[in-house]
Parts: structure tokens; C-alpha cells; sequence
């Protein structure tokens, strides 16, 4: 089969409009430095003063940077994709909207580790800070721009990726989070602009519904595509992952009071079903019309080859590029962020808020290099989120759920026992079933071994306190 490259083809006019995307993006992002004061709650919160409007259109624009896995896996699965990466997330982000949003608003920390350190102590506090710098890497982004970049403009990975960076990271510099927050509602419109440009064609050019019922295999129309319930109760679990999310607690920190939070993320909800029913039933027409991909992660590229003309094609690739970045610049910053003012400046001498917006900028420095690194050396999305996610989150998740209700804490050194074991221990699992023959291990994925030791060790922990022992912090 003929590489991706040989298949697809730009006009002059499809260059010059993704060209004017990444320009428009950042002349956006360098505006915002004008109104951006230099002391961290300006810089990394916008003051706290964002408001429903700005804190929707972010909220929803950096949830669906894997948007190449989302055609890929409705291609694959149909229906079932939105089943396993729609539904769940929904589900978890409304009970945080409910049980969470306004406490973390209300708590005026800044991050993850700030509040695990409170509660918890300076130990388990740093130890998050090393795994969520790591967690939010904007690495598998950066490898999807980066590969998207490559096939447009006919250059190496290497560069592309590096432009990639760039492109995410150097008006963060100067407008903090308020860069991200404008360069977001400008790549909200773009990414919601492009899938209904297409989702449109699709319909105008094959004969709606009744063409994908002939078209396409008879499990892609069912909910739950002949998946076992087994199958989708693991993607329920690892949805749970919102409650650990470092976005979402950052946007809450960032919000201008609990209300806006809570319905901020509750309207969310919406625009996101929204925007799954555009990218879902994209992937279900390139399955219907294009049946026999040999690489399914280039489901929307081949698709967009297919039905889209020069110019609209264009719009297209810079609603992908928008829907990744978004999620990027995002994650460039909470890493950032992280390693500025968790794991250097709780940790330097002398302490004031200028050294707090200095660190975060060397922390976008760091976090550009280390991203660069994994997407160049790794080369696969897929393995990056499988590695990073079975690793750190199995540690985190139950002590940040417990941080905000006082009757699920449990003692500090049982904290820093937890957060080590449960990520040790699906670190070791990977390790097995790589090293050794897997017909010997039972087919059960890292994060849920992971899960069940933490589980296991904040129960002890919840009986202990149940039965009112002293907690030894």
C-alpha cells in the first residue's frame, strides 16, 4: 500500500489556510501578554477571574487531543468507540462537577500537589508533583502535530515535532495561562467549524443514515459492538481518571467562583456530546466509504482526501490541528507549572512571586525538551498514554478523591505508602509482561493491578480510622 504521503495531496490554497491557522493562533496567544501582570496568580490562574464563557471554551477545546485515536478507534469499533470514550467521561465529569468543582474552587490552591501536600504532607505532596510533571506530558500531542506537520509540509519528524513545540509553547511564555485560555476559544470555533464542514459533505455526497446501514459492518451500528462487558467496565475505570485530572482542577482553581465551575463543566458536558457525535459519525462514513485502510489512525486524513475539495480540505486539517493543540498548550502549561512552583520553588530559599512566573518559564523549557524526547525516541501515541497513565495514576487517584472529604483520609505515612506501591506495582506488571511469556500472567492491564493495591491500602487505611486509631501524620 502506498505511505500515507503518496496519497494525499495539499493546494496552495489548503497551505495558505493551514499557514494562517498557526499564524492567527499566535498572534492570539502573544495579545494576551498585554493585560498579563508578572506575579503567579495572574500568570498561572489568570487571577482567578475566568469566567463561564472562557472557562467552557477551554474546558471543552483540550478534551479530545487524541482526535486521530478517535477515528481510528470508531473505524475500528463503531458505536462502541463512543460507548468506551464518550459515555464514561460524561458520567465522571458530571459527578465531578457535582462533588468537586466547587470545593476545589473555593480551596484557592493551585495545584494537585498543593492540596495532597496539605493534606497529606510534604512528602506524598512531592512525590505527586514527580508524577503528574510526567502525567501531563503534552508528548503524544506533540507527536500527533508533529506527524500531521511532516505530511503536509513533506519534512522530517524531528523538525516537525520541534515546530510542533514552538508553536505550542512560545506564547505561553509571555501570556501565562491567559495565552492558553484565548488561543483555546479561538481553537474551540475552528475544531467545531471543521467537523461540521465535513459531517455536512458526508451527508451531501452519500445518502445519510441508510448509506452507513449498508455500507458498514453490522457491530459498528450497535452500542456495544459485540464488546463483552468486561471490555467496557475497564474503560468506565479509566475514565475515572477525570477525578485526577489536572486540567480540570486547574481550570476549577482558575474559576471565578464555585458556580461557574460547576456549570461551566455541566455545559461542557453538552458541547462535548456535541462534538462526539460530529467526530463518531466522521469515523463511521470513512468506514463506510473507505472499508479496507490498511493504518486506521488515518481514518480522518484519507477520509478528508476523499470527500473535501482544495480550501475546505485546508479548514479541515486546521480543525485536527486546532483539536490537538488545544489540548497541548494545555498540558505544556500544567507541566510547566508543576515544575516551576511544586517541585523548584516550594523547594528554593528564597521565596517571592516573581521566582514563581521565572520558574514556570524554565518549566516550559524542560517540559518542551522532555515531550520532544518521548514523541522522537517513543514514536507512538499510544505506548506513551498506555505507559505514562498505568503508571501514575494508579498512585494518585484515591488521594485526591480524599483530600476534599475528610472522612476518606487516612494517615500520611500510609498516603506516601499508597502512591508509591500502586504505581510500583503496575510498573512491575508492565515489566512482567514484557520480559516474560504473557500466557503465563492473567490478561489484566497494569492500571487496574495498580488500582486494586491502592485500593487495598486506603481501605486499611479507612478501617484504621474507622476504629478512631490516631492518624500518625
Amino acid at each position: 500500500m502506498k505511505s500515507l504521503k503518496n496519497m494525499i495531496s495539499f493546494s496552495n490554497l489548503d497551505i495558505i489556510i493551514i499557514i494562517s491557522f498557526f499564524l492567527i493562533l499566535s498572534l492570539i496567544g502573544f495579545f494576551a501578554r498585554i493585560n498579563t501582570k508578572n506575579d503567579s496568580t495572574d500568570f498561572l490562574l489568570s487571577g482567578r477571574r475566568v469566567g463561564l464563557f472562557l472557562f467552557v471554551m477551554t474546558n471543552v477545546s483540550t478534551w479530545y487531543g487524541g482526535i486521530l485515536g478517535v477515528g481510528e478507534f470508531t473505524y475500528n469499533s463503531g458505536l462502541l468507540s463512543w460507548v468506551t470514550q464518550g459515555l464514561p467521561y460524561y458520567l465522571f465529569a458530571l459527578l465531578f462537577a457535582f462533588f468537586f468543582a466547587e470545593k476545589i474552587q473555593s480551596s484557592s490552591l493551585f495545584t494537585i500537589p498543593d492540596k495532597l501536600e496539605l493534606i497529606y504532607g510534604k512528602q506524598v505532596g512531592l512525590i505527586a508533583s514527580f508524577f503528574i510533571l510526567i502525567l501531563v506530558t503534552p508528548a503524544p500531542y506533540i507527536l500527533m502535530t508533529g506527524n500531521l506537520i511532516q505530511l503536509i509540509f513533506n519534512i522530517d519528524l524531528l523538525p516537525s515535532i520541534i515546530i510542533a513545540t514552538i508553536f505550542s509553547s512560545l506564547y505561553l511564555l509571555k501570556g501565562g495561562y491567559k495565552a492558553d485560555l484565548f488561543t483555546d476559544v479561538f481553537q474551540f470555533f475552528v475544531m467545531f467549524v471543521g467537523f461540521i464542514m465535513i459531517f455536512v459533505f458526508s451527508l451531501i455526497q452519500f445518502d445519510g443514515y441508510s448509506f452507513l446501514v449498508n455500507n458498514l459492518p453490522e457491530n459498528h451500528l450497535k452500542l456495544f459492538g459485540g464488546a463483552s462487558p468486561f471490555f467496557i467496565l475497564i474503560w468506565f475505570l479509566i475514565a475515572s481518571w477525570t477525578f485526577a485530572d489536572p486540567g480540570f482542577h486547574q481550570r476549577c482553581n482558575a474559576a471565578k467562583d464555585g458556580k461557574t465551575a460547576k456549570y461551566g463543566i455541566l455545559i461542557s458536558i453538552i458541547l462535548w456530546a456535541l462534538f462526539d457525535f460530529l467526530t463518531t459519525s466522521t469515523g463511521l462514513f470513512s468506514k463506510a466509504a473507505l472499508p479496507n485502510i490498511e493504518n486506521p489512525v488515518q481514518a480522518f486524513p484519507l477520509y478528508a482526501e476523499l470527500i473535501l475539495s482544495s480550501g475546505t480540505k485546508g479548514i479541515f486539517y486546521a480543525a485536527l490541528f486546532a483539536t490537538i493543540i488545544s489540548t497541548t498548550n494545555s498540558f505544556l502549561f500544567i507541566s510547566a507549572t508543576t515544575f516551576g512552583r511544586d517541585l523548584v520553588y516550594k523547594r528554593s530559599r528564597k521565596k517571592n512571586e516573581e521566582k514563581i512566573v521565572i520558574f514556570t518559564k524554565y518549566g516550559l523549557l524542560v517540559s518542551s525538551i522532555i515531550s520532544i524526547a518521548f514523541a522522537y525516541f517513543i514514536k507512538s501515541v499510544i505506548s506513551i498514554w498506555y505507559l505514562v497513565g498505568s503508571v501514575f495514576i494508579p498512585g494518585l487517584i484515591f488521594l485526591i478523591i480524599s483530600s476534599y472529604y475528610n472522612k476518606f483520609q487516612i494517615s500520611n505515612r500510609l498516603a506516601t505508602l499508597e502512591i508509591i506501591t500502586a504505581s510500583v506495582v503496575s510498573l512491575l506488571w508492565i515489566i512482567m509482561k514484557i520480559v516474560l511469556n504473557t500466557e503465563l500472567l492473567p490478561n489484566i492491564e497494569p492500571m487496574i493491578i495498580g488500582l486494586f493495591s491502592a485500593f487495598i491500602i486506603h481501605t486499611y487505611g479507612l478501617r484504621k480510622s474507622f476504629f478512631f486509631l490516631p492518624k500518625k501524620r
